[in-house]
């Protein structure tokens, strides 16, 4: 059977061979490799183009990109002599403050209870107001949504589900603009973006072994951690 994920024409820029400097993605007759969506997708990237002649849209991705040169500096020196300023944290504040958005949501697990309220208060320091929900919300027990007994973390006793779609509509009800995660589960975190109608963004990304620092796991992969690439069961 053909598998469609090993067409030249689907994109797989994370096996391209080239250095960033080299790509054409990012260099004019820059090289490419033949999965390359760059010079295979022209149907798809017009579309995409489209989309951001959008008014709405357009503002949005040009904020963006001005926020991200804004967490550079020494610009003025060269790219060779550019360094990192701000912390997500501050850059979120930042993009939010440039979009003219003057309410946040702020979504977090039960586990960062500390980091989330350290979060709210930072963002209504910088002027914001903040709605906030835990992942608990609504104490549902696991077993409405058929988690065993068994496959609960501690079996023989309540757990409540974590429940992203109810902390996505309490924003949505509460029309905050941009919504912020904080330390949601896999799985969890993708209903908030399924259900919410704001936009969303991550500060921090749940990860149990690494202290929420799931790139550690990547970086230390082909020798720490290389029993992580064993099949999974």
């Amino acid at each position: 059977m053909h598998d469609p994920a090993s067409s030249p024409s689907t994109a797989a820029c994370a096996e391209c061979p080239y250095k960033n400097a080299q790509k054409i993605c990012m260099a004019p007759g820059g090289r490419h490799p033949e999965a390359c969506p760059t010079v295979n997708q022209e149907a798809v990237l017009a579309a995409a183009l489209a989309e951001y002649a959008k008014p709405d849209i357009a503002a949005f991705a040009c904020r963006a990109s001005i926020q991200e040169g804004a967490g550079y500096a020494e610009r003025e020196s060269g790219y060779a002599a550019v360094r990192p300023l701000k912390p997500r944290i501050l850059e979120i504040a930042e993009f939010a403050r440039r979009m003219g958005y003057s309410r946040l949501g702020l979504i977090f697990c039960a586990g960062l209870a500390l980091e989330g309220r350290r979060a709210a208060e930072f963002y209504r320091e910088k002027g914001f107001a903040v709605v906030s929900a835990i992942c608990k919300v609504g104490q549902v027990p696991k077993e409405t949504i058929g988690v065993k007994d068994e496959e609960k973390i501690a079996a023989g006793r309540h757990e409540s589900i974590c429940n992203p779609i109810a902390q996505a509509m309490l924003m949505n009800a509460a029309k905050t603009q941009l919504n912020v995660l904080v330390g949601l589960c896999v799985g969890h975190d993708s209903l908030v973006f399924k259900y919410s109608e704001a936009p969303c963004t991550v500060l921090a990304a749940k990860d149990r072994v690494f202290g929420h620092n799931p790139l550690a796991a990547v970086y230390t992969l082909d020798s720490y951690y290389r029993y992580l690439k064993q099949p999974l069961e």
